[in-house]
Order: C-alpha cells, then structure tokens, then sequence
C-alpha cells in the first residue's frame, strides 16, 4: 500500500506545479506591453460630397435617344460647346424663351442653355431668366482691298449702235375689175344677145343652103 500512496503524491506535486507554470505564463503575457501598437487614422475635416439618385431642386433629365445640345445661349445661333447624353441630369436655373439655363462645369461661366423639348423638368418650376447678352463672333471676317481688286472686273461702256428707221413698206394696189363688162365697156348680156343672133342667123342660113 505505501508504493501506491507515494506515487500519488508525485503525480499530485507534478500537477499542482503544471498549474503554477501556466498560471506564471498566464501572468507574463497579460503583464507584457502590447507587441501590436495602434494606428491612429487622421479623419477629414472638410465635407465629403455624396452621391444621391438625383440632384436635389430642379433638375432637367435629357429624353429621347438623341444628344441634346448644350449652347452659351438661347437660340440656336448661339455655338454648342458640349452635348447631354439621354439620361444625364443637370441642375436647372431657369429659363427663357425655349432654352432652360442649366448648371454645367464645361460651358463658359459653368452655366448653359439646353432646348426645352429635349429635356424633363422635374421638381420645378423655375423662374424666368433675363435675355443674355448677344453674343459677338471671335473672328471678324474683313476682305483684304488689295487682294480683292485682283478679281475685280471693271465692264467697259460702250455706246450703243444707232437705230435706222426702215423705209416705209409698199403695199401693191390692184385695179378693180368688174365682170358686167367686156373690155371695150359693153355689157356682157348685150354680148350675149350678139351671139345669139349672130348664131341663128347662121342657122338660118345653113337650113335655106340645104333646100
């Protein structure tokens, strides 16, 4: 019995010291500085813009399958310097006539005018807008006076040819002749008569020869 009894005991020693060795490691690892220093991140302090589904206020909408035009005024005789495309928004300033003045960095001034029925106005209205002013060409077209007399041509005045009435036109008269008579101024049925008696007193004669 004392054999079994000892070695109890030693298997009691070994235990209770595999706790103190992992209570002391326990110890040292909770005691030690951190091994992992802290970052520290520096947070803006400016706003940082966020992206929403849409513009807030009122904003035009390009429709159709077409670009929409985007000019420094308007009308259409003002240049286009940049396009929409279907789908793109821009916030609305106003408008005038058929053109609404809308927000966009690459127009002249940050602002441009886009045709009312290419675009939808939503969460308008929006107030009527003064007229710009008209807008001057950068390029004036002026003509070089000696390059344009190279191809001018001068028209030499003549005097016009000298108009000669024609001589009076002949119109032929003939003389007028009447059939009642024959030439001599006897009546044709005095003729006639004649001839007829000229004729029987020919037969006349010819019938006695016989007898």
């Amino acid at each position: 019995m004392k054999p079994n009894s000892s070695f109890e005991q030693v298997s009691i020693i070994y235990k209770l010291l595999l706790v103190a060795v992992l209570i002391f490691c326990a110890i040292l690892i909770l005691g030690s500085p951190k091994l992992v220093t802290d970052v520290h991140a520096q947070f803006p302090t400016v706003s940082i813009l966020t992206v929403t589904g849409s513009p807030q206020g009122p904003f035009v909408i390009v429709i159709g399958a077409e670009n929409a035009n985007i000019r420094i005024g308007p009308n259409a005789t003002y240049r286009a310097v940049s396009v929409m495309t279907p789908g793109q928004t821009a916030p609305a300033l106003g408008y005038y006539g058929k053109y609404i003045q809308i927000v966009y960095p690459a127009a002249p001034g940050g602002k441009g005018w886009i045709y009312i029925p290419a675009v939808q106005l939503l969460n308008g209205p929006v107030p009527e807008l003064e007229p710009p002013v008209t807008e001057t060409p950068s390029i004036t077209n002026t003509i070089d006076p000696t390059l344009a007399a190279q191809f001018s041509v001068e028209q030499k005045i003549t005097q016009l040819p000298t108009f000669t009435e024609p001589p009076p036109l002949l119109i032929p008269t003939f003389q007028e002749v009447s059939t009642n008579t024959v030439p001599g101024g006897l009546p044709i049925g005095f003729v006639i008569i004649i001839l007829f008696g000229l004729g029987l007193f020919l037969t006349l004669i010819s019938l006695l020869r016989r007898g």
